[in-house]
């Protein structure tokens, strides 16, 4: 997680999000995964990842205290290892030149979801 606050990432266009009492359900179309997100302040946070602001200006903006922050911080890294999140491509993050690669997710394909790629993102009150 070193450095992830400074990353400027935004939800993936092939995950959609379905609020839920708990929080939200995010669903990638792509590679097929589940994400529970148990809480409604991260589900907050994840709206507000804009692909412009890094993510400690959004749990500035969000008024994340900075005691919970390691938490969101750690739920946000998940997100973005399974794919539910993508990266903006910055000098700070993104040297190369080389595009950002793309899930290549068929839009309308049936949401079968093997329990193995089901996990929760939470973060502590």
């Amino acid at each position: 997680m070193d450095g992830m606050e400074h990353r400027v990432v935004t939800l993936n266009p092939d995950v959609a999000l379905r609020p839920e009492p708990f929080g939200a359900l995010a669903y990638h179309y792509g590679n097929r995964r589940l994400v529970f997100l148990r809480h409604p302040d991260l589900v907050a946070v994840v709206y507000a990842l804009d692909g412009h602001r890094t993510i400690a200006e959004v749990l500035d903006a969000e008024g994340i205290a900075p005691r919970r922050r390691a938490s969101f911080v750690a739920a946000l890294a998940s997100m973005l290892d399974s794919e539910m999140l993508c990266e903006r491509a910055t000098r700070a993050n993104h040297r190369d030149g080389a595009p950002l690669r793309s899930s290549g997710a068929v839009i309308g394909a049936p949401p079968v979801v093997p329990l193995s790629f089901v996990h929760t993102a939470e973060v502590h009150q």
